[in-house]
Formats: C-alpha cells, sequence, structure tokens
C-alpha cells in the first residue's frame, strides 16, 4: 500500500527528508542520525499543529506489530473506495516538475507544480503540449494511451485491449505520469479507469473544435472529480457534519483567509498522518473476478500483478485473467451491473488495525531494493510511527488542544478510550511504562484511528477536521476548482445533474456496458 507523499519526500541510503516551510529540512537515517542532505526535497510541507512528543522506539515497534496482526471487522464503506483514496492521494502530492525533464518552466508554475492541489496531475502530466508528457497520449495529443492485456488463453481471456495502463514492454513499469499508480493491481486498474473516463469525455466533445477538445474535457473531468470528492469519497470515510460544516462555512485550522488563488502547501498532520486512514481498510484478500473469486485475490498477488511492486507474472504486461471486475468494487445501481453478495467485496473498518501482509511490504511499495536489516523497517505500521517521530508530529492530545484554540468544538479521547479502542489493536503486549506513555502522548495517526474505531469507521473529531480542510485547501487552489466555479453541476454520468458519484464515473467511462466493467463475465 503506498505510503502517502512518497513523490514528496526524498530518499536514499536508507534516510528520508521533509522540507517543511519555516523549518527546512527536516529527516533522519534509519539509525536515527539527522539527515544530511544537500538540497531540500521539491515538495512543499507545511505544519499545521504544535510539535510533539514521540513515544520510544521499543513502544513504536510493539504498538506497530500489534497493528498489523490482522485486520479489523468488515465496514459498510465498499472495497473501491479504498484505493480511489490512494489515487487522491497521489494526485495530491504528485510533483508535476519530475516530468517536465529540463522544459524551462516560470517561477510561478514551478511553484505550483510542486505543491498539493487536485487537479488530476498524476493523469495529465504537464499536457500534451509539453515535450515530457507527449509520451502519454495518442497522436492527435488528444486522448491518453490505454494498455493491451497479455493472453492467458481464448476468448474471455485472450489478448484485451484497453484494460491495463499503457507498459514500456522492455522494462514493465506503467508509461504514466505517477508510476506510483502502478504499485498494486487496484490502483492500477483505477488509474486505467481515469484514462476512460477522460477518453469518453473527449468523444463525447466531438463537436468542440480540436484546438479546444483537451483543454474543454481536462476541465469536465477535472470538475466532476472534484465534486464525486466531496459529495461521495469524503462523506463515506469522515463525519458528513464535519465535510459539510467545512465546506459550508470555510476552514478554521488550515490556511485561513488566504487568497484562493494562492498556492497551497500540504500539512505534514494530513501527509503524515490523517490521509493515511487508507491502511486500515485495505483487505488481506478480495472476490477479484470470476477467475480469482472466494478470496483468491490475495493482497500479496494484487502487490506481485503490478509493475512497481511486482512482476506482473513474469510477463510485459498484465495478463488477462487479473483485469477488475468493478461490479465487485462499487455497488452499481443498475440491475445489469449487480453481484451476489458473497461476491461484493467491502472495506475493512477504518481502524487500528491493518491486514496481516501489511507487516512485511514487498520491498518495491518503498522504493527499497534490498531486504532491510531490521524486518521492522518493511513494517507499514512502524514506517508511519517512525515519521511522526521524525517530524515531531503533533500527539492526538496536542490537536485536540490546537483545534479548540482556534474555536473548532472537539472532545477529546479519554484515556480509557485511547488504551482500550473498540475491537482495535490490543495494547496488552505494551508494559504499563509504555501503555502510559502511549496514553498521554499518543501519535497522531493511532489517535486518529482510534477515533474512527469508536465512530462506527469514520474518522471524526481530528481526523475528520484535518481531512476536510486540506482537501478543501487543495481544491480551492486548484487551477480548475468547483470552489471558485458555484454554478458547477454535474453533466455526465447516468444521474446528472442530480448526482455524480464513483459508480457514474465508472458507468459513463466504460458505458454503462457490463462486457467493460467486467470483460471477463460471471
Amino acid at each position: 500500500m503506498s505510503e502517502t507523499g512518497e513523490a514528496a519526500v526524498r530518499r536514499g541510503h536508507g534516510s528520508e527528508s521533509f522540507f517543511v516551510l519555516g523549518e527546512g529540512l527536516l529527516g533522519e537515517s534509519r539509525g536515527g542520525r539527522d539527515a544530511t542532505a544537500q538540497a531540500a526535497p521539491a515538495f512543499r510541507f507545511s505544519r499545521m499543529g504544535p510539535r510533539g512528543r514521540a513515544i520510544a522506539r521499543a513502544a513504536r515497534v510493539k504498538v506497530a506489530q500489534a497493528m498489523t496482526a490482522g485486520g479489523g471487522p468488515f465496514s459498510d464503506i465498499p472495497a473501491g473506495y479504498t484505493y480511489l483514496g490512494q489515487f487522491i492521494d497521489h494526485d495530491l502530492t504528485f510533483d508535476k516538475t519530475n516530468v517536465t525533464l529540463g522544459t524551462a518552466i516560470s517561477p510561478a508554475n514551478l511553484l505550483q507544480g510542486r505543491s498539493p492541489t487536485l487537479d488530476l496531475d498524476s493523469l495529465y502530466g504537464n499536457g500534451p503540449g509539453d515535450p515530457a508528457s507527449a509520451k502519454f497520449y495518442g497522436p492527435q495529443g488528444l486522448k491518453l494511451l490505454l494498455g493491451k492485456t497479455d493472453a492467458v488463453g481464448r476468448g474471455r481471456l485472450g489478448a484485451h485491449q484497453g484494460f491495463d495502463v499503457p507498459r514500456d514492454p522492455a522494462r514493465q513499469l506503467a508509461v504514466i505520469p505517477d508510476k506510483r499508480n502502478d504499485e498494486n493491481l487496484p490502483v492500477a486498474q483505477t488509474h486505467c479507469a481515469f484514462i476512460r473516463f477522460h477518453n469518453r469525455v473527449i468523444t463525447q466533445l466531438g463537436s468542440t473544435p480540436p484546438a479546444m477538445r483537451f483543454a474543454e474535457a481536462r476541465r469536465l473531468v477535472t470538475e466532476h472529480y472534484q465534486w464525486m470528492i466531496r459529495h461521495d469519497y469524503l462523506p463515506r470515510i469522515c463525519d458528513p457534519a464535519v465535510v459539510d460544516d467545512v465546506f459550508t462555512n470555510g476552514r478554521k485550522i488550515f490556511e485561513v483567509g488566504v487568497n484562493a488563488t494562492d498556492v497551497p502547501t500540504m500539512p505534514i498532520e494530513f501527509s503524515v498522518a490523517a490521509f493515511r486512514l487508507g491502511h486500515s481498510m485495505v483487505r488481506g484478500a478480495y472476490n477479484w473476478n470470476r477467475e480469482f473469486d472466494g478470496g483468491a485475490g490475495t493482497l500479496d498477488l494484487l502487490f506481485n500483478f503490478s509493475g512497481t511492486s511486482g512482476a506482473l507474472g513474469f510477463g510485459a504486461r498484465l495478463p488477462s485473467n487479473w483485469i477488475a471486475d468493478f461490479r465487485r468494487l462499487y455497488p452499481f445501481q443498475q440491475a445489469a451491473l449487480k453481484v451476489p453478495p458473497a461476491k461484493f467485496n467491502f472495506a475493512r473498518r477504518i481502524d487500528t488495525r491493518l491486514a496481516t501482509l501489511l507487516g512485511e511490504l514487498p520491498l518495491g511499495s518503498f522504493g527499497a531494493t534490498n531486504t532491510p536489516q531490521d524486518p521492522i523497517d518493511a513494517n507499514l505500521a512502524f514506517r508511519n510511527l517512525a515519521r511522526a517521530k521524525m517530524l515531531k508530529l503533533a500527539t492526538g492530545q496536542g490537536m485536540v488542544t490546537f483545534l479548540q484554540s482556534h474555536g473548532v468544538s472537539v472532545g477529546g479521547l479519554s484515556d480509557a478510550q485511547i488504551r482500550d479502542g473498540n475491537g482495535g489493536a490490543s495494547l496488552a503486549g505494551l508494559t504499563t511504562a509504555q501503555r502510559d506513555s502511549l496514553v498521554a502522548n499518543t501519535p497522531l495517526w493511532f489517535y486518529v484511528l482510534r477515533e474512527a474505531e469508536l465512530n462506527n469507521g469514520r474518522l471524526t473529531g481530528v481526523g475528520a477536521r484535518i481531512v476536510a480542510e486540506t482537501l478543501h485547501r487543495a481544491m480551492e487552489g486548484s487551477t480548475i476548482s468547483i470552489l471558485r466555479d458555484p454554478a458547477f453541476a454535474p453533466s455526465l454520468g447516468p444521474n446528472a445533474p442530480a448526482k455524480f458519484d464513483m459508480r457514474d464515473l465508472l458507468f459513463f467511462a466504460f458505458e454503462g456496458k457490463p462486457a467493460l466493467l467486467n470483460p471477463l463475465g460471471d
């Protein structure tokens, strides 16, 4: 599973660092020494709240092990939203300047390109007019390229054009702006769906003059994407009342009062803690399609059949038997697109428990080439807690005080709630002193997940406020923004203008055809 902000982190020889505005370069090596990087990473982070105090390393190890002892109960959130969240994260943290390859850029564009926005830069790169991004587009520079799967049989298992991301056949890797969208199969298939969405919009704009068609298509795609995040994704993962308050009454804690078109920053409290909620939503196994049914789509295989974390089955392209059945990931309302309840995949509850496999990540998923000397360095939960310590990230208690001081009514968790949770990670393996330390100075990521665990699997309190305000600001500061276009209403999909959610996006992108949303059949 992707680690939020990977493109924004400078790595090398086992170390990583963040450039935080007003503070400079923050980081340390895996051995705990201060980072000595010579140049700041390109991406622009900021600190929203106060600095905090970390629990000791021995306690972090035990907490990480407890968190990765097995995922929590299933939720009512369809499993597709787990990887939609990862796609959104990569869009937010994509450094667009990485695809310019030396092309002259103005200082203003350089600043914008290294800042969090919801402009789908991870899909479009710098657009077809940029020489370094032209490889993502077809010959006319209007449609994005799609890939072809490898045949593993005949008929439905033959080669399928348009059901994989485009790939470099010599290296297996995806030819897309953000290579992180090829680190596991569900996010790669999500990226493929967004390519189809854009291409379908281009087709629908056939009467628009060619010189204007791409820009109009990108506007429509981006505005519908932002609308879906606001009205579909966010209310599923956060307390809807918090989301409504932020989008109706404005932000109270993050970049308050700035000009809407000022370049946004990325708060480390969001990147390193609150938006890592999706890690707990990951299942250990999926009813992936008719070929890998009954839980046969295991998480390790979904890593393996990608170009970054795996080897695509040691082929050059995705095998046809691994094409996603989107009907199993999103609950379509159309009768022809429904699947039996036993075949549908719900995400795990947002809580303090993670799938066991995330305790031993594939090396490619975090940019490593050699097995870490200490196995705990491959544990996703430990990596999250280690980053928080490195950045002196605020504790949960510190953020509660910070929010209250800014007029946000939020009740903090009690000591007993932090310690015991509600069916989440057990802290029984910690010593009494370690548990007391955790309860007094709770790592923000753990605190946010504990809040959700006690709120039926939805972010609330501190977590919901950080996520909603950060995404609101990223949307507001985007070049294309529904917040600066209040007259916008959805015009695509079967339910427009009344509604547009991820199901509607997929329905439109795949022309509402079962044979496209599920080419392998029942």
